[in-house]
């Protein structure tokens, strides 16, 4: 009965141990939370009680196997996997941690210069994501080399591996050139203030938003709902267009072909009518001016201001088409047209005979004298001496 009732208690104590503990401490983490709306720590810090009761259990086992007296073949296996399941949970728990605290200081500051400073609360979200991503990864190194030195096979060969620690990281150095220099390039890009998260971009032609930076690679989220995924070193060796890089706001050019005779005036009063009816127009600036002509058209740009790329992109849209519209319907005269009228006529050519008065093959109006000098090949025609000779 002793050998039954032995491992019950142990086994069974220890898990309604853990889910007591884990109730417990879930209840106080809702009741904290509900007593402070304001921070969004102890809702984060709920999120960590899975690894928290998996910590719990493991340990309660590992103190306790022994005492179930079961699989003492085994013994020293069992207690190396809850010793592994231990450091795991632990890790796991750790990083659930760092990532509540972080993105509570976060938030906080965020919630107080978001509408003073948006470009520095982007700057500080995308350093606060890659520094929650290196302390995560140095967690995880550190749970696995805990890991590693469970076993003693491990520690035995903790010495050859020192030993040849200096070929094995030149060996590595050259082999993961590519993933250290996205590595440093990640950091670069955090803290030098480089691009961020929020950021409107224009890589490779594609014009979009950073959705995502990590230290190796980064996402940008295009205008039409693609992501367009690179290596964070494409950044720190290539040109590119940050349209955000210290204000969101924005400055636009519409361009329209029209005849010379357009209402300059006029448009320019429409120009004001149009921007004060749409809601995109940050009220800045705007002008339009002629910059360029051409034998038949001339070319007028209309200067608008927005706060962002995605109103710039509206506003510019909503100019071009109500002019259009109102000059079609307004001064038709002012759009382009394509000349028809018939050309003036050429000389004419006579082919059959050279004329008196002038050159081979050209028929000129009466009057009009031709070009001095005698004709090709002969003498003066008025000549009497030279028309003897010819007779």
């Amino acid at each position: 009965m002793e050998d039954v009732l032995r491992p019950l208690i142990v086994f069974g104590g220890s898990v309604v141990l853990t889910l007591t503990l884990g109730w417990a401490t879930d209840r106080l983490l809702r009741k904290a939370d509900a007593r402070h709306p304001e921070t969004p720590l102890w809702e984060l810090l709920r999120r960590g009680r899975i690894p928290y009761q998996l910590l719990l259990c493991a340990a309660l086992l590992r103190g306790s196997f022994s005492e179930a007296q079961l699989f003492e073949d085994h013994r020293e296996s069992i207690g190396r996997v809850l010793t592994l399941v231990l450091i795991g949970s632990a890790a796991w728990l750790v990083i659930r941690i760092a990532a509540a605290v972080v993105e509570t200081s976060y938030t906080r500051y965020a919630n107080v210069h978001r509408e003073r400073d948006p470009a520095r609360v982007r700057r500080v979200r995308t350093q606060v994501t890659l520094i929650q991503r290196v302390v995560s990864a140095i967690v995880a190194v550190v749970a696995v080399a805990a890991m590693l030195l469970a076993f003693p096979a491990m520690r035995a060969a903790g010495a050859s591996l020192l030993a040849s620690a200096g070929i094995l990281g030149i060996v590595a150095g050259v082999a993961a050139q590519s993933t250290l220099s996205n590595l440093f390039a990640g950091l670069q890009i955090a803290f030098g203030d480089m691009v961020r998260i929020g950021d409107t971009v224009v890589v490779d032609g594609e014009w979009g938003t950073v959705e995502e930076i990590t230290l190796t690679f980064l996402t940008v989220n295009t205008w039409d709902e693609r992501r367009i995924t690179m290596p964070v070193s494409y950044f720190t060796s290539k040109p590119f267009e940050n349209w955000s890089r210290d204000s969101p706001q924005m400055t636009g050019t519409v361009i329209w072909h029209l005849d010379h005779r357009a209402p300059l005036d006029a448009m320019r009063d429409r120009l004001r009518d149009i921007l004060r009816e749409c809601p995109a127009w940050d009220g800045r600036a705007y002008n339009l001016t002629v910059v360029d002509t051409t034998p038949s058209t001339m070319h007028v740009r209309a200067l608008v201001t927005a706060k962002d790329a995605g109103d710039i992109w509206t506003v510019r849209v909503e100019v071009r088409e109500q002019m259009i519209r109102w000059l079609a319907e307004q001064h038709p005269y002012a759009l382009p047209r394509i000349s028809t009228a018939p050309a003036d006529p050429a000389p004419v050519l006579d082919r059959s005979h050279h004329s008196p008065g002038g050159a081979a093959g050209i028929t000129r109006p009466p009057g009009i004298p031709g070009p001095s000098g005698p004709p090709e090949g002969g003498a003066p025609a008025h000549d009497p001496q030279g028309a003897a000779q010819e007779h």
